[in-house]
């Protein structure tokens, strides 16, 4: 955190969809893309990360988005939220979820990550939902990290599919407090 790059973060809207769209898959890819077949990784970028995926995903009531920006507009970073849609036995009908949270690698580890997370649990919380759930991939030991400072505790895991390929996946819930 010696230079962090200042970033400026904003809740997206229905017109935000496609550029969600490109910075969700590029992010993804510079993370995770060396980990899957090329014709893997295209199945679930055209499923998940699609303009009208987003698109749909902005227009549901419960549930949102923010974008960091840099000064100069570019896109770096993103969260999701909403009811939660892992697969938790005896889910809580109240549930949220941190659904992704995505960084380039530029701007990571200044802060910003934080800040996103910040700004998701805070709408979360005052949107009602409670418990609160992420899914993590088991081999990113960074966002567990980044997780367990805020409270969540592995509790279960599956599954993820990545095209034709298992990702296994944990399930955090943050502790209650009180």
């Amino acid at each position: 955190m010696a230079n962090p790059t200042p970033c400026s973060i904003r809740r997206a809207s229905s017109r935000d969809a496609s550029a969600l769209a490109d910075l969700a898959r590029e992010t993804f890819v510079e993370t995770f893309g060396h980990l899957y077949r090329p014709e893997d990784l295209a199945t679930f970028l055209a499923e998940a990360h699609s303009a009208a995926a987003y698109e749909r995903f902005l227009q549901e009531p419960r549930a949102a988005a923010w974008l960091a920006a840099t000064s100069g507009g570019a896109l770096v970073g993103y969260v999701t939220a909403g009811s939660c849609k892992l697969p938790v036995p005896q889910l809580e009908p109240r549930a949220g979820e941190i659904q992704k949270l995505y960084l380039r690698g530029s701007v990571q580890r200044d802060g910003l990550g934080t800040r996103l997370l910040q700004t998701a649990l805070d709408w979360l919380a005052a949107a009602g939902h409670s418990p609160l759930y992420v899914g993590v991939w088991s081999g990113n030991l960074g966002a567990q990290r980044l997780y367990g400072r805020h409270g969540f505790e592995k509790i279960g895991e599956y599954d993820f599919p990545v095209g034709k390929h298992l990702d296994r996946e944990f399930i955090l819930r943050q502790r209650q407090i009180g």
